[in-house]
């Protein structure tokens, strides 16, 4: 049975306009709503700030767990095998999720989407297209994230309503028949045909196919790998670590509830600008030039809400420049590999980078709960935030001057 009629496969742009509708459903479903379900169930079932940031955080460390093999899967050419099963996962998760009644259930609701998420994101999706698309992956991957980049304005004042008129529960329900209905026919019907891994290919009998790839393990040899290795995992950390505590944050920032419900779900609108003026503008900029200022987005976001004490205007600051920001910067990290490691390992490397990826994404939103205290709040969390934000900058732009430094 065909549920759904795929793109041309020379047609980059629509494939990805259709690959990011499942993106928007699952960040959506998934990683934006689990703000609005930390209050309900810290109230139901008795838990504190700290430990229901953890169910996150174990959601985060298991997705990397998984990073590995699901990108080897996919650059073996199981693309839509990967996703298909991914988005049966996570649709059952979210019904899962809905009858937790203890602490340990709701841990493990949120480990068993972590997997999922590991199949279902921005890492294997961003292997498929660069994989489909070789000469073209930068444009496929930033038009991939205009739905996704809209999650949080759609789900978050969505799953917000469906709570008020069904109750956490339920809403889950509806959260999961998006995944069935939505996401599993578009990842079964659009990722059919999926390209053969290089070893496959016939070769003709040339000089030039008697010299080997480089190896993934010679990329590991190599200071680009270990310093975008530096630069994602400290980025990932701050970006990861900031949605949990989103509505929380603004709250202390001394937002209407109104504002506190409209700013976060606004950041996704801003996180679209930016992707489309990069969209329009880059074939006029240099790529390298355009992927160094990018990063710097986020540091300055930050500084705005510590410097403005938490005004409400230093809040709004910090919404626009992290909504740019993380935009702009999840196609740096999408790509950056591709650039400035190796394109044909793409996959590979991003699953060897997932278990640090996840160590350092798990970790940080625990310790911005940890970090928060009823006499400084988030003051402390977003000067260490801060710092990582800084760190991660100079690490990207060590990587791209070494790896230009190298082909020159």
């Amino acid at each position: 049975m065909r549920f759904f009629r795929p793109p041309s496969p020379n047609a980059p742009g629509a494939f990805s306009f259709w690959l990011s509708l499942p993106q928007l459903i699952t960040w959506g479903s998934v990683f934006y709503t689990f703000s609005l379900l930390m209050a309900p169930l810290e109230a139901e079932l008795g838990m504190s700030r700290a430990e229901s940031s953890l169910a996150f955080s174990l959601a985060l460390l298991a997705e990397g767990l998984m990073a590995y093999l699901v990108g080897r899967w996919i650059d073996a050419g199981h693309e839509r095998w990967v996703m298909s099963v991914g988005s049966v996962w996570v649709g059952l998760g979210l019904l899962g999720h809905s009858f937790v009644q203890s602490i340990a259930g709701f841990y493990a609701a949120w480990i068993w989407l972590g997997l999922g998420l590991a199949a279902t994101l921005y890492t294997p999706a961003f292997a498929v297209v660069t994989r489909r698309f070789p000469q073209d992956f930068r444009r496929a991957i930033i038009t991939l994230t205009f739905l996704g980049g809209l999650a949080s304005t759609v789900f978050i004042p969505l799953f917000a309503w469906w709570m008020d008129l069904w109750g956490w529960r339920h809403a889950l329900w509806a959260l999961a028949v998006l995944q069935f209905a939505v996401c599993l026919p578009l990842h079964a019907g659009l990722l059919r045909g999926a390209p053969r891994p290089p070893s496959r290919l016939k070769h003709a009998h040339t000089s030039a196919d008697l010299v080997p790839p480089v190896s993934v393990r010679e990329h590991l040899r190599r200071a680009p790998f270990w310093l975008l290795a530096l630069f994602m995992v400290l980025m990932m950390s701050v970006t990861s670590a900031l949605p949990a505590h989103m509505i929380a944050l603004l709250q202390e920032a001394g937002l209407s509830p109104t504002w506190v419900i409209a700013v976060p779900a606004a950041i996704g609108v801003i996180q679209v600008v930016g992707r489309l003026v990069l969209f329009v503008f880059e074939r006029h900029w240099d790529v390298h030039t355009a992927n160094r200022w990018i990063p710097g987005f986020i540091p300055l976001g930050l500084l705005a809400l510590l410097l403005g004490g938490f005004h409400p205007l230093g809040a709004l600051v910090f919404v626009l420049l992290f909504g740019l920001g993380n935009g702009m910067i999840t196609i740096v990290k999408g790509t950056a590999l591709a650039q400035y490691v190796s394109r044909d390992h793409v996959g590979q490397l991003n699953g060897l980078l997932g278990m640090p990826i996840a160590l350092a994404r798990a970790a940080a939103p625990l310790t911005v709960g940890l970090l928060w205290s009823p006499a400084t709040g988030y003051r402390v969390a977003l000067a260490w935030l801060l710092l990582a934000s800084v760190l991660s900058t100079a690490a990207l732009w060590a990587a791209q001057q070494q790896a230009l430094e190298t082909r020159d």
